[in-house]
């Protein structure tokens, strides 16, 4: 991005909470702690993670499992990999703030 370019952009800003780790690796469990338009993920195993915001699934109109293998492909592992036991699962939330035009009001996102 050049500084002319600036004055084109529309800028989006989410503020994380702090993370909690889902404490179950159930598949079906870890798929029920988690809500679309609500959570954000991060996935880690080894020295290896992946981190998708809130937002990302319903702009893509992802289910929860579609969200996991995402975040698990961002995270550089196979998709399946929430599924085994070595992998920490968290989540959070976001508050997303974004202009509405290019130096434009500012406004906070409501995606739940």
């Amino acid at each position: 991005i050049t500084q002319n370019e600036l004055n084109d952009l529309v800028f989006e800003v989410t503020v994380l909470s702090d993370t909690k780790e889902i404490s179950t690796n159930l598949p079906d469990e870890i798929i029920n702690e988690i809500k679309i338009g609500r959570d954000g993920l991060i996935i880690e195993k080894n020295s290896q993670s992946g981190l998708l915001l809130p937002q990302v699934p319903v702009e893509y109109n992802w289910d929860v499992k579609d969200f996991l293998n995402h975040t698990c492909h961002k995270a550089g592992l196979p998709s399946d990999s929430w599924k085994d036991k070595t992998t920490k699962i968290s989540k959070f939330q976001g508050v997303i703030f974004r202009e509405i035009l290019p130096n434009g009001e500012i406004i906070r996102e409501k995606f739940q």
